[in-house]
């Protein structure tokens, strides 16, 4: 017989709940606390802890706890997150630690030079869309062989606006990316497109290009990855929640994959530090209005 049910036979044979107490070195309020059922606040963190987990699900098991926090903000649960982060892990409920950023395009020495019209100024613009992007490409390993994506970012929104998959590393793997961006966005003027020094980026072909779509073409330095740190970290995001997940057996099942990724919930729902916890269609919003 545990001391609960002991004090209780002792109440119910009409002894003194004070002297029980005393003698098994209870309390009486942790007693009655039992006997009452699970307080306020108890009742309070579980209902919480199933939020917790039904944002951290539709996240995809990737939100940790400040994005879990400014989630149940805007979903009208008012918490602490502090106290989101201790559910969590009461819970064992962790989000993705993102991996370093890594180099993956080839400088070309012998490329003419163009000025860097970014300057590493990756903040969101409050002038609105469409007046400054980046790009890179990355390796995506399958069974098959590698795939390659290019993408088209826009810094002031963090909206994937344009990309492309291919089986190759020609320039027109970028080509194709920048123009579903132009088509997709069609800029009313002439748009900064900003990339490493990838030889792809630096072509002659990729400035034609780029002219007859009035992009102007911007990059960074040799070996610096930090001048295009915004085109790197979407890649590192992209590889820590959906690459690096499971294995590809194909190509063409990574490139849907990546399509349901970008267009499905990247774009539209995963929430952005840097645009205060808002997802890339909430800021373009506020930014037309």
């Amino acid at each position: 017989m545990n001391a609960h049910s002991f004090i209780e036979a002792e109440k119910q044979a009409g002894h003194s709940v004070k002297h029980a107490c005393e003698l098994l070195k209870v309390s009486r309020a942790a007693y009655y606390a039992r006997r009452s059922g699970p307080s306020v606040r108890i009742t309070d963190a579980a209902k919480l802890t199933e939020r917790i987990r039904e944002v951290h699900a539709r996240s995809r098991g990737t939100y940790g706890s400040p994005r879990i926090h400014a989630a149940l903000n805007r979903d009208g649960t008012a918490c602490g997150r502090r106290r989101v982060a201790r559910l969590m892990r009461q819970a064992d409920l962790t989000g993705l630690i993102r991996r370093r950023l890594q180099r993956t395009t080839v400088p070309d020495p012998k490329a003419a030079i163009r000025p860097d019209l970014v300057l590493r100024s990756f903040q969101p613009d409050p002038v609105g869309a469409d007046t400054r992007w980046c790009g890179d490409i990355t390796y995506i390993p399958t069974s098959e062989s590698w795939l390659y994506l290019a993408t088209v970012i826009d810094i002031a929104t963090r909206r994937v606006v344009g990309w492309a998959t291919a089986d190759h590393l020609r320039t027109s793997l970028v080509a194709d990316a920048l123009t579903t961006a132009c088509r997709t966005r069609r800029p009313k003027q002439p748009v900064i497109f900003h990339s490493d020094r990838g030889c792809q980026y630096t072509s002659h072909e990729l400035a034609t290009f780029a002219t007859q779509l009035h992009v102007r073409a911007s990059v960074g330095r040799t070996g610096q990855c930090w001048d295009n740190a915004l085109a790197e970290s979407f890649f590192s995001t992209l590889k820590n929640e959906l690459i690096g997940t499971q294995p590809w057996p194909s190509r063409a099942a990574a490139h849907t994959a990546i399509f349901e990724w970008i267009e499905g919930w990247y774009n539209l729902h995963r929430l952005h530090s840097t645009l205060g916890y808002r997802s890339s269609a909430d800021y373009e919003s506020a930014l037309a209005a």
